[in-house]
C-alpha cells in the first residue's frame, strides 16, 4: 500500500507562510526607550569568580544607591557574604540607600527535593534584627502561586553603573566551593541607564501593598495578597522602561530596555521575536533549557529556510540544574534534564540536513560537574540581546523578565562579542548528529517509566508550557 501523502496546505496558510518568508520589515523600537552609551562603557566580566568579585567591590565602593533585583539571594555561604557586604556599606554611609527585591514564593520555601522550612526569608529576618533596617528586602509576587510566574527581572543598580547577569545569589552562582553554574555577565555604567532600570522598579515595586518588606513581622500570607497581586499583574502588563530617545555618535551604542509579562503585548517577546525574523545572515541563540516556545521555533525555521547560519549553544543534560546523577536517590525533579534532551533530539533530527551542511550548529556545553545558565541572542554583528529570558514557554508566557538590546551598526562591540562567544566555546561540542545524544530508550528505568506515564496522558506538553 502506498503511504499516504500529507494533505496540502489551504490557501490561506500558504499564503501567509510565503509572506512570512519574504517579509522584512524593519523592527520599530521607537516606543521605547534609545540610550546613546560609549561603547567603552559596556565591558563584559570573565566569569563567575569575576562577577562575585565585581559585585562585592561595588557594593563596597557604593555612595548613593544599591538596588539588586534577583529571583533569589539564597541561605548559604555566598549569600550571606553579599548580605555581609550590603550592611557593611549601609554602616560606613548610613544615608546609602540600599534595596533588595527578590522573588516572595521562592524565598518562603526551601530547596526543591529537601525538607520543610521558612527559606531564605528567615536569614533576611534574622540580619534585620542583627543589624537594623540598613538593608529593605522585599519579597515580589508576580503570580498568586510560584508555578504559574516569578520575579525573574535582572539587574543590579550600583550608583551610576549596572551590573547585569541571568544569575541569582548563591554558592554555585558565585563559584563558592569549587563549582560554579556558568551566565553572562556584563557590566555598563550609564547613568541614564541606571536611573531608567531604578526607576522602573522603584515605579513597581518599592511602595506596592504586593511586595511586602521581608524584615517586618508578621507576614501576610499569600492568600491575603491576591487582590494587591492581581493590581500589580495589571500594572506589570502596562509598565515600560522611561528614558529618552537619543542618536548615537561616534563610539556610542544604542542600549533599549525591555520589560515583558504575559502573553499578550509583550513588549521583550515582540522584541526578541523581531530581531530573529529581521537577521540576514547568522544568529547565534543561547538557551539553558531547549524548550523553545512555539513562536521562536517557527522564526527559527524561516531562518533556515532563508539560508540564515544557525548557532544554538545549551548545557549537556549533567550540566543541568536538575540533573541526578547515577547511584544518587532519584527524585522526579530529575526528569527535566532528560525531557530537555529529548526536545533538543527531535530537533535535531527534523534539520539534521542542516546540521550535515553546517548551516545549524548545536552546541552543547559540559564542564565537569558545573552547570549552565546562559540566554541571550547574538544577531548578525550589530545586535546583542542581555536577557535573563530562557527562551522557554515560562519565560515567554508567565514570569516577568527583561532584557538590554544593543544596537551596534559601526561594529564597536563586535570584538567584544566575539570573544566572549569564543570563550563560552571552550567548553562545548558541536553536535554531528542527532544519534549522538540519548534516545528515551537508553534512558534509566525510571526516567523511562516516568516518560510513559506523561505521554499516555499527554502531561508532556503542559510541564513544557510550565518549566
Amino acid at each position: 500500500m502506498a503511504p499516504m501523502s500529507r494533505p496540502l496546505p489551504s490557501p490561506r496558510r500558504l499564503a501567509r507562510r510565503l509572506l512570512s518568508l519574504g517579509r522584512q520589515r524593519a523592527l520599530d523600537l521607537s516606543a521605547y526607550p534609545r540610550l546613546a552609551v560609549p561603547a567603552a562603557a559596556i565591558s563584559t566580566l570573565d566569569g563567575p569568580a569575576a562577577f562575585r568579585q565585581t559585585l562585592l567591590a561595588m557594593i563596597g565602593q557604593a555612595r548613593r544607591r544599591i538596588v539588586l533585583v534577583a529571583l533569589y539571594l539564597q541561605d548559604d555561604e555566598a549569600g550571606r557574604e553579599v548580605l555581609d557586604a550590603l550592611y557593611a556599606a549601609h554602616a560606613a554611609r548610613p544615608g546609602l540607600g540600599i534595596e533588595v527585591y527578590v522573588d516572595w514564593h521562592r524565598a518562603r520555601r526551601g530547596l526543591i527535593g529537601k525538607g520543610s522550612s521558612e527559606g531564605n526569608a528567615a536569614m533576611y529576618r534574622e540580619y534585620a534584627q542583627r543589624h537594623g533596617d540598613g538593608v529593605v528586602i522585599r519579597g515580589v509576587p508576580v503570580q498568586n502561586r510560584e508555578l504559574f510566574g516569578v520575579l525573574h527581572l535582572k539587574g543590579f543598580i550600583i550608583d551610576d553603573s549596572v551590573l547585569y547577569s541571568g544569575a541569582s545569589l548563591n554558592d554555585v552562582y558565585l563559584a563558592r566551593h569549587g563549582r560554579y553554574r556558568l551566565d553572562r555577565y556584563h557590566l555598563i555604567r550609564h547613568r541614564a541607564l541606571a536611573d531608567s532600570m531604578a526607576g522602573y522598579v522603584h515605579a513597581q515595586f518599592r511602595d506596592s501593598d504586593a511586595a511586602p518588606r521581608f524584615d517586618r513581622l508578621p507576614l501576610p500570607r499569600s492568600r491575603e495578597l491576591q487582590e494587591p497581586i492581581r493590581r500589580l499583574r495589571q500594572s506589570l502588563q502596562r509598565a515600560q522602561y522611561a528614558g529618552a530617545q537619543e542618536a548615537p555618535g561616534d563610539g556610542e551604542v544604542a542600549v533599549t530596555p525591555l520589560a515583558g509579562f504575559g502573553r499578550s503585548d509583550n513588549a521583550l517577546n515582540e522584541v526578541l521575536l523581531g530581531l530573529l525574523r529581521g537577521a540576514r545572515q547568522r544568529v547565534i541563540v543561547l538557551t539553558p533549557y531547549f524548550n523553545l516556545p512555539r513562536p521562536v521555533r517557527v522564526v527559527i525555521g524561516q531562518l533556515l529556510r532563508r539560508g540564515c547560519r544557525l548557532d544554538i549553544m545549551v548545557g549537556d543534560k549533567v550540566a543541568n540544574d536538575f540533573y541526578i546523577p547515577p547511584g544518587q536517590p532519584f527524585n522526579r525533579i530529575g526528569l527535566l534534564p532528560y525531557l530537555y534532551e529529548s526536545n533538543l533530539r527531535r530537533f535535531a533530527r527534523s534539520h539534521q540536513s542542516a546540521i550535515d551542511s553546517g548551516q545549524l550548529n548545536l552546541w552543547l556545553w559540559r564542564d565537569g560537574d558545573n552547570s549552565y545558565h546562559l540566554k541571550g541572542l547574538f544577531v548578525d554583528e550589530d545586535v546583542a540581546v542581555l536577557t535573563g529570558n530562557n527562551l522557554n514557554p515560562r519565560a515567554w508566557a508567565l514570569d516577568l523578565e527583561n532584557g538590554l538590546v544593543l544596537r551596534d551598526p559601526a561594529g564597536l562591540l563586535v570584538a567584544q562579542h566575539e570573544a566572549e562567544w569564543q570563550t563560552l566555546r571552550k567548553h562545548a561540542t558541536r553536535l554531528g548528529h542527532y544519534r549522538e545524544l540519548q534516545g528515551t530508550r537508553s534512558y534509566p528505568p525510571e526516567v523511562r517509566r516516568l516518560f510513559k506515564r506523561l505521554r499516555r496522558v499527554r502531561l508532556d506538553r503542559l510541564i513544557g508550557r510550565l518549566l
